[in-house]
């Protein structure tokens, strides 16, 4: 088993030394993990930054006192993954935040798309924002990251178009199987530079907008003969996609 990963908000200049997790994750490590002396942890910063620790003891309840050697930094994994996922239903969301950060996605992009029934409107898309970046992060303390997927703010469709025309590989999928749409497993894609992906909803894509993903370079794929959900779907292709990146050898 891997050393149980716990977030801190900077690290000192330098590192090294004596250092002590306090506040929730401090309490999370000493009453739930019940962490002894000797054993090893992560500390990191959710942004690539991290320490490979030792136990030394604990105070009380919620303080874990640690030997941090010294401060590292994870690189960005390259092709950048971005997967735009169209707001499911229910907690269908965090569902797909939490399995896409496991498999290894960079960035998460919320999409208002036009035929989504969830709608994040005001304090309710504020709330709903707030529970998918605390999955996220959530997820990669659980999965051992130390590089957490960025959750950007609720995108439009013309946001999600200006993305797709930056992309070095643009895909939309789309399981209307006469539109003719290209097997993502077949697809060329780069060694480098970004990938974006977009994930409709349960609906699917609207013909507007795979017009205007079009013209901003995205073509449309499937992954197979089958329909995924749209909680599924991106954890499914970006597991296709680190594998045939070379990101999972």
């Amino acid at each position: 088993m891997t050393a149980p990963v716990f977030v801190v908000e900077h690290f000192r200049a330098g590192g090294g030394g004596q250092y002590v997790l306090d506040g929730p994750e401090g309490r999370h490590a000493v009453s739930v993990k019940r962490l002894q002396p000797g054993e090893e942890v992560v500390l990191t910063d959710g942004a690539g930054r991290y320490a490979v620790c030792d136990v030394i003891g604990t105070e009380g309840k919620d303080r874990l006192i640690v030997h941090m050697s010294t401060v590292d930094e994870e690189p960005e994994g390259s092709p950048r993954i971005t997967v735009v996922q169209a707001l499911p239903k229910g907690d269908r969301g965090e569902v797909a935040v939490e399995t896409m950060t496991e498999v290894g996605v960079d960035a998460i992009v919320p999409w208002q798309a036009a035929r989504c029934i969830t709608q994040w409107k005001g304090d309710r898309g504020l709330k709903a924002l707030g529970k998918w970046r605390a999955t996220a992060r959530e997820a990669g303390k659980q999965s051992r990251r130390v590089r957490f997927p960025e959750i950007a703010d609720a995108a439009t469709t013309k946001q999600v178009a200006a993305l797709l025309a930056k992309a070095d590989f643009a895909a939309v999928l789309h399981s209307d199987f006469e539109y003719g749409s290209a097997p993502l497993a077949t697809a060329e894609l780069p060694t480098d530079g970004e990938i974006v992906l977009v994930v409709g909803p349960e609906g699917g894509v609207s013909r507007d907008e795979l017009a205007l993903f079009h013209d901003a370079g995205a073509k449309a794929y499937v992954l197979g003969a089958t329909v995924l959900r749209t909680s599924t779907a991106g954890t499914a292709a970006a597991a296709l996609l680190l594998g045939r990146t070379g990101r999972w050898s």
